[in-house]
């Protein structure tokens, strides 16, 4: 108790010191991020990478083996002399399969195992030069935004410790001043403190870089004067508040804007992927019957990116697309990839079919990936203390309706699976808090029943001509 009403009294003392409860902005951490360690590319063997992506996507062999050797060449090019580094360009790879059979989801989980800037963009949103809408050096402008934004994640992860460390004591300088903290350790640690007031010295944010279309003399110059004329305002907050706000701070001291915008480059140019999907869609049928500002215009204009150029962004920054590695996608339902013009069929010189998903297919998409439908399920009803036990017969039912909905109807692959689940437990959603502490069995009866009128119009969809 003594001892209590002695922290009490020195903090007191410290709270009526009016100046001593300012705190300054502590000094920039010492060290700094090894930024060319944090983009350097995984080292995965190809069969190492198929093996990751087993454990989210079912089947798709071929797609998987392509993918990973692609991704293995960019490390050995890393390795060959200098003299032919340059000259090893990456072989762009076009995937054919209907929706639904996990093209996007191969890339976008490679791209996870990899750490590599990733964007995925939908061709029909692009339209040809001279026409309003998006055009596609926009790729490069977010795949460079992509590639800063992971690079800045993974020096907050990696100096996450530290920060919070630098961010601690700052907070305890701001509640006794110069005077002994360490009284205050155990009640900052222990939340006692957290809805004191503190007084902190936070650094007034830049305004907006003006952008100068002709280089980047203006923004270097806006740089030197925030530089020279460095803000700061006393903001009073609590001590919860005060410990982020610390954080935020030094982790900002610690980011480099100017090395991280260097080697985001770098990381852009050397191991970006970039997804263009619904790549059919700019495709016009042989007999001309589809026309329009999203078709062959578009694909005269990612010529040059897919086969290499220098590409200018808004902020001066000039993008290399030479060895970014572009996996074309699509459906090709309506048309065929020979409808492509010649030279971008060239540019894609690796051609994978992905197949139909079957019978088969549809329960191991149910039963086998990490995060499948079924546990994704079971897991949210946990929440409410309900437990969903799925028998094995009212999953390969499941399975089956999703296979015959695809051949009856439309083919719009394994996304069917979330119609037909969700149908299924719609009403035990519905009511789960009301059966907290109950086993909800699915049996193959309640899954017939929950789909019955599904199948029904099915049926009826084959007599309309």
């Amino acid at each position: 108790f003594a001892r209590a009403v002695a922290h009490d009294r020195h903090f007191t003392r410290c709270a009526m010191g009016g100046g001593r409860f300012n705190s300054t902005v502590a000094a920039p951490l010492e060290e700094t991020p090894n930024y060319e360690e944090l983009t350097n590319p995984a080292d995965m063997k190809p069969k190492d990478v198929v093996a990751a992506l087993d454990k989210y996507i079912v089947g798709q062999k071929e797609a998987k083996r392509s993918v990973a050797v692609a991704l293995r060449n960019r490390w050995r090019r890393h390795r060959v002399p200098a003299e032919f580094k340059e000259e090893i360009y990456p072989k762009n790879i076009l995937m054919i399969g209907p929706t639904g059979v996990g093209k996007t989801e191969i890339a976008r989980r490679v791209a996870k195992l990899t750490d590599a800037p990733f964007i995925r963009v939908e061709c029909t949103k692009f339209t040809e030069v001279g026409y309003h809408g998006r055009d596609v050096d926009s790729i490069c402008e977010d795949l460079y935004k992509a590639a800063v934004l992971l690079l800045k994640n993974k020096i907050r992860e990696q100096n996450k410790e530290k920060v919070r460390k630098k961010a601690r004591e700052v907070v305890l300088k701001a509640l006794c001043g110069e005077g002994n903290s360490s009284d205050f350790e155990e009640f900052l640690d222990s939340g006692a403190l957290a809805d004191q007031e503190v007084v902190l010295e936070v650094p007034k944010k830049a305004p907006p870089t003006p952008k100068d279309p002709q280089g980047q003399q203006m923004e270097e110059f806006v740089r030197h004067l925030q530089g020279v004329q460095k803000q700061s305002t006393q903001q009073r907050m609590t001590v919860s508040e005060a410990l982020k706000v610390s954080e935020e701070i030094e982790m900002e001291k610690l980011l480099d804007d100017e090395k991280v915008a260097q080697e985001a480059l770098r990381c852009c140019e050397q191991y970006g992927i970039v997804v263009l999907d619904e790549v059919d869609k700019i495709c016009q049928p042989s007999d001309g019957s589809r026309k329009g500002v999203s078709g062959e215009g578009v694909q005269q204009d990612l010529l040059p990116l897919v086969e290499g150029t220098t590409v200018t962004l808004k902020s001066g920054v000039s993008v290399k697309t030479d060895h970014i590695l572009f996996i074309a996608s699509g459906a090709f339902q309506l048309v065929k990839p020979s409808d492509m013009i010649a030279e971008l069929q060239g540019r894609l010189p690796l051609r994978v079919n992905l197949q139909a998903l079957t019978r088969e297919d549809f329960y191991r998409i149910l039963t086998e990936p990490h995060a499948n439908l079924i546990y994704q399920n079971k897991e949210l009803l946990r929440t409410e203390d309900v437990t969903l036990d799925v028998q094995d017969e009212a999953v390969q039912e499941i399975a089956e309706v999703a296979f015959q909905a695809n051949a009856t109807v439309q083919n719009i692959g394994a996304r069917r699976l979330i119609t037909i689940v969700e149908r299924v437990l719609e009403d035990i959603a519905f009511q789960a808090p009301d059966h907290a502490g109950e086993t909800i069995t699915i049996t193959k009866d309640l899954v017939q029943e929950r789909v019955a009128d599904m199948l029904k119009t099915q049926d009826l969809a084959k007599l309309i001509i």
